[in-house]
């Protein structure tokens, strides 16, 4: 009887414990279940955010006939158009969260073109390869006063790492001072300047007619000595296209001694020249023949751009 009983009992607890472990089992059938579908809810979000983020790009369909014929109205008739249909796409706005998914589940590509250091934007360098903490700190640079004169100045920020300088190097971008174009604190920011430099250099544009020439005019100027021009020459440019033309054959007397290489005695000179020869007789070499400019100043104007009689 007490074995029945036993027995009895052992059947009960077999029963139940089976129960228990069922009832588990179930559980984590439905936990994985429901895991595995938040991650699969979560991917196809993320890959909806990263193929067309939150608003998806506008894409035009023109008709070939259409698009010949506003170019052709915008003067671009020469512009060649393929027959069929033209796709034009445009970029939509993003919202700041969608940018973020995108940053940190799309696929990153390096890409590599033209850039300023100086300017270039915290999206654009993590585009040449650089991670977003590197992108940030070289415009936290620029942001404190900091500035890449030369190439070589860029490889030295301790973010740059050979091999990147080394991929964009062809593509670094620094534009040159034009010494026409800068105002004084453009040329406060080149190395060896400084305020007084800056305002002279200013101030003997001025006097030499509203432009330079030519680079080597700046050691002209009172202690702008060789040691210090060669510090930035490779920094400034004089471009044709800013030089004005000193007008040396119209401007009355008055006018031309304020030129640093003509003076009181040589603008007297150059009107009674001008009054005694004709216009075809005029240039720099005959006023050095004729005495009215001293060989050195006449050296020097002559590689000035002069305007024609």
């Amino acid at each position: 009887m007490r074995r029945e009983k036993e027995n009895s009992g052992e059947k009960a607890g077999n029963k139940g414990y089976s129960a228990s472990v069922t009832t588990g089992a179930v559980a984590l059938v439905f936990l994985i279940i429901g895991f595995q579908t938040a991650l699969f809810v979560h991917k196809a979000a993320v890959t909806a955010i990263v193929n067309k983020r939150d608003h998806p790009d506008t894409v035009y369909v023109v008709d070939s006939a259409l698009a010949r014929q506003v170019l052709t109205d915008m003067e671009h008739s020469d512009t060649a158009v393929p027959e069929g249909r033209t796709v034009v796409r445009k970029h939509s706005e993003h919202s700041p969260a969608a940018k973020s998914v995108y940053k940190a589940h799309a696929d990153k590509k390096t890409e590599t073109f033209r850039f300023d250091p100086n300017s270039v934007s915290r999206d654009d360098l993590e585009r040449l390869g650089f991670s977003e903490k590197q992108a940030r700190s070289i415009v936290n640079y620029r942001l404190k006063g900091g500035r890449f004169r030369r190439k070589s100045d860029f490889a030295k920020s301790y973010v740059v790492a050979d091999s990147v300088y080394r991929r964009l190097e062809p593509y670094i971008d620094i534009p040159l001072v034009d010494l026409n174009l800068a105002d004084s604190a453009d040329f406060d920011a080149l190395p060896g300047i400084g305020g007084y430099f800056a305002s002279g250099m200013v101030e003997y544009r001025r006097k030499l007619g509203g432009s330079y020439s030519y680079k080597e005019q700046l050691m002209d100027i009172r202690k702008f000595d060789r040691e210090r021009y060669d510090a930035l020459s490779d920094l400034i440019t004089v471009d044709s296209a800013h030089v004005r033309p000193y007008p040396m054959w119209t401007l009355p007397e008055d006018s031309l001694r304020l030129h640093p290489y003509i003076g009181s005695y040589a603008a007297h000179g150059i009107v009674l020249f001008r009054e005694n020869n004709p216009s075809s007789a005029w240039s720099v070499d005959a006023l050095a023949r004729a005495g009215v400019l001293r060989p050195e100043d006449a050296s020097r104007l002559s590689r000035c751009r002069i305007a024609l009689p």
